[in-house]
């Protein structure tokens, strides 16, 4: 899955000379934590975080009074305290790809460029989202077990065709093959059944090692 399919593509975005004041105010409004500052081509210039901001505004130990500080905030400017070296991407970013650049640059959100103009917007939220949905955590009724595996060819493939012969319905799979599990793996599945203690025991009489992590109910 592309990042297309889960950024946001109404971005909220800021001139370079946005005043301070107005910057705060839509980030407050709107409810963002990242605000892409852009020409008027939708070129990207840089970006803002709540980070960003809080670090412009005066310590509150300043001896300064209400009214200099009103003054000297309504001189800072977006493109003044934005970051210029924006990590991007493009719509056909693979999802995990995104997660990947922006996991090591520690950074919350990846504009979306496509022909050099801003698309859309990708945050470590949007992120968590899909992760909770390739889970299946959402689906009600629903019951969750882990089943260690040998990591050999065939072995995932029989599982689930073991869970479909007891009666589950597959609603998620997840089983990473990682290079220090030592030659074992472990299958995370959420299943559907009208009697989910069934799917269980046939699991284990089919000799099955596993554990019921959850069970929903509706």
């Amino acid at each position: 899955m592309y990042v297309e399919n889960i950024m946001t593509h109404d971005v909220v975005t800021v001139a370079a000379d946005a005043e301070f004041g107005q910057l705060t105010e839509i980030m407050r409004l709107k409810k963002v934590r990242h605000v892409p500052v852009v020409d008027s081509e939708q070129r990207i210039l840089g970006i803002v975080s709540h980070r960003d901001v809080q670090r412009a505004q005066p310590s509150m130990i300043t001896t300064l009074d209400i009214g200099e500080i009103k003054y000297l905030l309504s001189k800072v400017k977006a493109g003044d305290i934005m970051h210029k070296n924006v990590v991007t991407c493009s719509p056909k970013t693979l999802i995990e790809e995104a997660a990947r650049m922006m996991r090591p640059n520690k950074i919350g959100c990846l504009p979306v460029v496509d022909g050099g103009r801003l698309v859309g917007i990708i945050t470590s939220v949007d992120l968590l989202d899909f992760f909770l949905d390739i889970t299946g955590c959402w689906v009600e009724n629903t019951t969750r077990v882990t089943v260690r595996l040998a990591d050999q060819a065939g072995q995932l493939a029989a599982l689930l065709a073991n869970v479909n012969a007891q009666g589950g319905y597959i609603v998620a799979v997840v089983s990473p093959r990682t290079p220090q599990a030592e030659g074992r793996r472990s299958a995370v599945i959420r299943f559907e059944a009208t009697d989910p203690q069934t799917v269980i025991d046939g699991l284990k009489q089919a000799g099955y090692d596993l554990t019921v992590d959850e069970t929903t109910g509706g």
